[in-house]
């Protein structure tokens, strides 16, 4: 199962039906993938702050997952948001609101890049996390995130990516004009069909397939169906 892949629409077919056929709440699927990589960075080594960048989307309510678990162990973390708060939605917006009871440390960047601030948060960082973009994303990341992605690669802080490096194409692996160089990606079910494509280790680092819960029948049954 590790080497097969799932591309963009068979990864969001699998969370439908992973809901809708097995009951399967959202919530669980974000809880699971945002504790693995939680896990994963553990088991890495963790010797400073984790800094990490979300957006808007279900990407981004992993982050909120990750660093309420990092958290939860002890480690310093630190989120970044690029957007407003009252543009998060679903699953998503839960976890935030969650993080936000926590009192964990959170910095709204909204629309800005703002790249002395996130300058500062860099210069102590262990670790940056990537949930700005996730495998629905296409084409070039628009202002701000394009000169945030920048800043970050610049950082001399190992990335890990969540589901995929943001600004890699999921099914091509095109990489963007401004595309996160991951040291570790952290990839969910399958790996996805553009980390195969010439080229995108460059972006990907090591692969990591985590799983986030999804019964082995309905998995079995989509990588076949791909």
């Amino acid at each position: 199962m590790r080497h097969a892949v799932l591309d963009r629409a068979g990864a969001r077919e699998l969370d439908r039906r992973a809901m809708e056929e097995y009951g399967l709440h959202g919530l669980v699927l974000m809880e699971n993938a945002g504790r693995g990589v939680a896990d994963r960075l553990c088991a890495w080594g963790i010797s400073g702050p984790v800094i990490i960048c979300c957006g808007k989307g279900n990407n981004g309510g992993d982050g909120f997952v990750i660093a309420r678990h990092l958290d939860l162990r002890g480690h310093a973390v630190r989120v970044l948001l690029w957007a407003r708060p009252g543009e998060l939605s679903g699953d998503a917006a839960v976890n935030f609101r969650i993080i936000e009871k926590a009192g964990l440390a959170i910095d709204v960047f909204g629309d800005e890049h703002a790249p002395k601030r996130l300058a500062r948060h860099l210069s102590t960082g262990a670790w940056i996390v990537d949930a700005l973009l996730g495998t629905g994303a296409r084409g070039d990341p628009r202002p701000p995130l394009d000169g945030v992605i920048d800043q970050l690669n610049s950082a001399s802080v190992p990335i890990v990516a969540v589901d995929l490096p943001s600004g890699l194409d999921c099914d091509t692996g095109q990489p963007s004009a401004h595309t996160i160089r991951a040291r570790e990606t952290c990839t969910f079910v399958a790996a996805k069909p553009g980390f195969l494509a010439s080229g995108a280790e460059q972006y990907t680092g090591r692969v990591h397939v985590l799983d986030i819960g999804a019964p082995r029948r309905l998995i079995e049954a989509m990588l076949a169906d791909a």
